[in-house]
């Protein structure tokens, strides 16, 4: 029983950063903010790939629900937060194919994927437009703040 949970120990932290492959997206349901959108994946299971959140990896993009300290900065964050959130709806639906590649399973029952655009990547573009930052742990409650 010991070499069980030792192995367990040391296989979790391989099995959470798991790559779960590609899969196109057949439908984007809804955007919710500039790294988060709602998809139907109908090659999957509707249990699990109808209508299932997506969060682009690698990047931060700004809150709608600042938690900035100011009510100013709480202000700039939402102005971000509603530009980025249309950059990201206008990309994604004037392309004729979304891809989910490396996919991994984040907290929230969300799906964690790099996010491609006929073919280009879009948290890449994301970070290039000024609409999101590079995604580092820990830091997404107030990354914005005071920029």
């Amino acid at each position: 029983m010991r070499r069980c949970a030792i192995l367990l120990t040391a296989l979790l932290p391989a099995i959470a950063q798991a790559d779960y492959g590609s899969v196109r997206v057949d439908e984007v349901a809804a955007v919710y903010d500039g790294d988060t959108f709602t998809a139907t994946i109908s090659e999957w299971p509707p249990v699990i790939g109808e209508r299932i959140k997506i969060r682009i990896s690698g990047i931060n993009a700004p809150e709608r629900r600042s938690r900035c300290d100011t009510e100013a900065e709480k202000e700039r964050e939402r102005e971000l937060a509603a530009n980025a959130r249309i950059y990201l709806v206008e990309r994604l639906r004037s392309t004729d194919v979304v891809e989910l590649r490396r996919i991994e399973r984040g907290s929230f029952f969300r799906i964690i994927a790099e996010v491609w655009a006929d073919g280009e990547n879009v948290g890449h573009e994301m970070l290039e437009a000024g609409h999101a930052l590079p995604y580092v742990t820990g830091q997404s409650g107030q990354a914005w703040c005071g920029l």
